[in-house]
Order: C-alpha cells, then structure tokens, then sequence
C-alpha cells in the first residue's frame, strides 16, 4: 500500500492482503541498504493468518520517495509517524540489524500501542566497519559485495537456497546496490542509544540469533537479550542476513513467540 508521511510518498508491503488497522499488525523493518522483501515469506505468513503486516521501505529505498534519513533515532521517530499514518491500533515490531535499532527507538515511542518486540540477528549497537563505510560512499555496489560475503552464512556461499532457483546472495546484492547503503550504515555507526533503550524496554522482547553472524557477532546478541529479558532462539549455520538466507527458520522463530504474546 502507499501512505504519505511528511509530505513523501511511502510504500509498506502487507504481505498480499489487504491491510485491516484493527487487526494486531506486525510491522517488519528493514536492515541497512534493504526493503520490504527482505520480509517476503515472514510477512505474505502473517498476513494470511490472521494478522496485518506493515513492511515500508523508509525514505529514499527502493519504491519510496524522499532522501534517506541520517540518524537511528529519525528513522524511529518516522517509524513511528508511518504507523500512525497506517491506523494500526496494536503493533508487534520485529527488526532485521539496523531495522531492530530503528525499533528500539520507535518502541519507546508508542506506548500502549506497541505488544512485543524481536530482534533479527541485530545487538544494541552495531558499530560498522571503516573500510566498508568509505567503499559504500564511492561506490555503492562494491560495498554491498563486501557486506554481502561477510553478511551470509557457509551454507548460502556453498549455494544453498530456500528458494529454488534463487540465489539469496544475487537477491540481497540486486536490493542493496540501488539503495543508500553509506547513509544507512554511518547511521548504525553512529548509534548510541541502544542499551538504554534496550532496558527500558516493557513488552515480551525475543532475540533471533545466527551462529555465523560476522556482523552481529553471536555474544552481542546475547548482551542485547540480557538486557531486554527477552526470549532467545539460534539458528545453526546462518550469517546475518537470516530473513532471506533462512526465511523459513526465521519465521518459524518469529511466529512462535508472536503467537504465543498474542495468546
């Protein structure tokens, strides 16, 4: 669907179904230099079953207008003024990396409205690598290429794909090379707030991890759990891009915990 926030043309993915603001919404958030269909199977799972899914792409990605925000802490205030703008009346927030920093910020913001939270293979900071900040500012491409070899898992190099004739690299590498992948990852870079969210948090909260996360090491996953009281879930031989490297294992982990908060 498409909403205008701000004055810019928006577009939130809802999973194949019309979006419904009474029903418990999950809203999916993107990771750096990504977009709604990082979410593909996670949202189209939700939205027939029960629930709506509000998936936007933020400013300046993929099919939404605008430039792209500088700063974790506009991105959630955004977030929260998109959710608004959408009519959701309960929300679970789930995030992918830095769209699971974006939802720390927004959760402090919504007050009742907000049900639960989980992290994707995310920690409450995620500091960035030098070198791959300055490759994103010249060239947007080769620095989705250095994110994306460090960014999978063993099994998704070796070609392993959930999708038959799919290949989940070539698909985060399409996404990523047209997006603002420098202003997305100097944002990360420059986030500080996260812990103090983190414990300010109220709502059940789970922690997806991966046990070949290069970019949010496995032990920082389970500082950010610690800090939120939050359930945890870890998935064997899978990097950090868990949404679209193990779409099915990171659904299966989302809706368990969504389901039951829901019950």
């Amino acid at each position: 669907m498409n909403i205008v926030v701000e004055g810019v043309n928006i577009f939130a993915a809802t999973g194949g179904c019309a979006f419904d603001p009474k029903k418990p919404t999950v809203v999916f958030v993107h990771g750096s230099g990504l977009d709604h269909r990082s979410w593909a199977l996670q949202s189209r799972w939700f939205a027939f079953h029960g629930y709506s899914v509000f998936a936007p792409d933020f400013p300046g990605h993929s099919l939404s207008e605008g430039e792209p925000l500088k700063s974790i802490e506009s991105m959630g205030k955004w977030l929260v003024k998109a959710i608004n703008h959408s009519g959701a009346e309960s929300v679970h927030l789930v995030g992918h990396s830095q769209g699971f920093l974006v939802a720390l910020e927004a959760a402090t913001l919504l007050g009742e409205k907000i049900k639960s939270l989980t992290a994707v293979a995310s920690a409450s900071a995620i500091p960035v690598n030098e070198s791959l900040v300055e490759t994103a500012k010249k060239n947007t491409e080769e620095a989705a290429e250095m994110l994306l070899k460090w960014g999978f898992g063993s099994l998704s190099h070796s070609g392993s794909s959930a999708i038959p004739g799919m290949q989940p690299i070539g698909i985060g590498r399409q996404i990523m090379s047209k997006n603002p992948l420098a202003e997305d990852l100097l944002a990360c870079n420059n986030y500080k707030n996260g812990a103090n969210c983190a414990k300010a948090i109220k709502v059940p909260s789970n922690v997806i991890l991966a046990t070949e996360d290069k970019n949010t090491p496995y032990k920082f996953g389970l500082e950010l759990a610690e800090l939120l009281g939050a359930k945890t879930t870890t998935i064997s031989g899978a990097g950090h891009m868990l949404p679209i490297e193990s779409p099915k294992s990171t659904l299966d982990a989302i809706k368990t915990f969504i389901l039951k908060t829901s019950s």
